[in-house]
């Protein structure tokens, strides 16, 4: 299936990994978002690369991490061209497969002039991913002390899988519960930090979380479950919740043009940061500065500060 599968058999430790997808995106802005059965004209068109995994591995080597990436690509122009980019980007491909006859991943965004936007991701070759393999790939790049971040893109045994091994094995979980799915308890109760939006925190706590006092109650309730947990609110910035109590960190004022990849932004710099040795707190600030930097660029992977 694979013409170069996934990693080497020396292959070398890595202080931050993250597993998850790389795709072509192919951005359309528009006024408003269509309402359904609806066409609307847009007034540009752009491509870049994303998907929640590339993304978040590109802010953490913008933030100064060696990022060692785990994911996989098609066999075609498109997967050539994603892991170029990455690799100028300073991002480690050596862990990234790619799949014979398969297309690589793709997102579909459009952007309002409000800089909201709307995401459709069909996945590609990310979704052929082997949990056996992806494991076994992660077990040799782990040491004690390793951070990796991954997200929920990817097939959720994939994730759930590859995380348990490589928390037994002393990894740090990072865990960005996005796009919101069901995920078992013993993979809650390894993260450190989970990262959820407002709806996704809502969704998991069963418990409302409009507002930054909602927001604490519900962080300090799902950091029952987790090691810790950060509760991102957009503009209102985040909570985080751990064995101490739940605290604010507001968000920075910024002109927002373009509000895709801003969470990615966030974990990629977060997790640098801690594995530089930066409590939770401190890397809370940084991802906030990261995502503020996003939020001012189109695209999902802003340049660097």
């Amino acid at each position: 299936m694979d013409n170069n599968p996934i990693g080497e058999p020396g292959s070398s430790p890595s202080p931050l990994i993250v597993l998850g997808t790389v795709n072509r995106d192919h951005v359309v802005f528009v006024e408003r978002h269509p309402l359904p059965g609806e066409t609307l004209l847009g007034h540009s068109y752009e491509t870049g690369t994303g998907g929640k995994g590339s993304n978040q591995a590109v802010a953490a080597a913008r933030a100064g991490a060696p990022v060692t990436f785990v994911s996989a690509v098609g066999d075609d122009s498109a997967g050539r061209d994603l892991l170029e980019d990455l690799k100028a980007k300073g991002v480690d491909i050596s862990q990234v497969a790619t799949i014979d006859n398969m297309a690589s991943g793709i997102a579909l965004i459009s952007v309002s002039r409000d800089g909201e936007n709307a995401i459709i991701v069909d996945p590609g070759a990310s979704a052929r991913l082997d949990p056996t393999t992806v494991s076994d790939t992660l077990l040799r790049l782990v040491t004690p002390g390793t951070v990796l971040l991954t997200q929920l893109e990817l097939p959720l045994p994939v994730v759930t899988q590859g995380c348990l091994a490589a928390h037994r094995a002393g990894a740090r979980i990072v865990l960005n519960l996005s796009p919101l799915q069901d995920v078992p308890e013993d993979l809650l109760a390894a993260c450190d930090p989970l990262i959820v939006n407002a709806g996704e925190a809502e969704a998991l706590a069963h418990a409302s979380c409009d507002s930054v006092e909602e927001a604490l109650g519900v962080a300090g309730a799902l950091a029952q479950r987790c090691r810790s947990v950060v509760v991102t609110l957009g503009a209102q910035g985040s909570v985080v919740a751990d064995t101490n109590a739940a605290r604010h960190f507001p968000a920075r004022k910024v002109k927002v043009v373009d509000t895709t990849g801003a969470g990615d932004s966030f974990a990629g710099a977060l997790a640098a940061a801690l594995v530089a040795g930066a409590t939770i707190d401190a890397a809370v600030e940084r991802g906030t500065d990261a995502s503020a930097l996003t939020v001012q660029h189109v695209g999902a992977q802003a340049p660097v500060a």
